[in-house]
């Protein structure tokens, strides 16, 4: 399985921003998936995830209540939305991706690339 995220850019804070993650290849409409993000010297952190139903989704309190997780199976793509942004949201965001796993930790299966957010105060 590949996974390739991409939506991210340079914005101001209060602006809003919806990050992709498409999957491709074997089995790719049946795979949990989620959201991480990591820093400057920080350590890769839990964003987001949605089970492969869309039935079950949770968020970090970091960006709880102003952020939407959803996903289209029909096109294999994942997304995020992100509204309010702050200058703490600048990350690199990966997409992850596993077969039976759900939720906040790292050791999901697949990994994409990342995708550079950048806000500006």
């Amino acid at each position: 399985v590949q996974l390739q995220a991409s939506g991210g850019g340079l914005v101001q804070a209060g602006g809003s921003l919806t990050l992709s993650c498409r999957a491709s290849g074997r089995t790719s409409s049946i795979l949990n998936t989620g959201w991480f993000r990591q820093a400057p010297g920080k350590e890769r952190e839990f964003v987001s995830a949605i089970t492969w139903d869309s039935r079950g989704k949770i968020y970090a309190d970091s960006v709880k209540g102003r952020s939407t997780i959803s996903r289209d199976n029909t096109k294999n793509t994942m997304y995020l939305q992100i509204n309010s942004l702050i200058p703490e949201d600048t990350a690199i965001y990966y997409c992850a991706a596993d077969r039976t796993s759900y939720g906040s930790m790292t050791s999901y299966e697949f990994w994409g690339q990342g995708t550079q957010v950048t806000v500006s105060s």
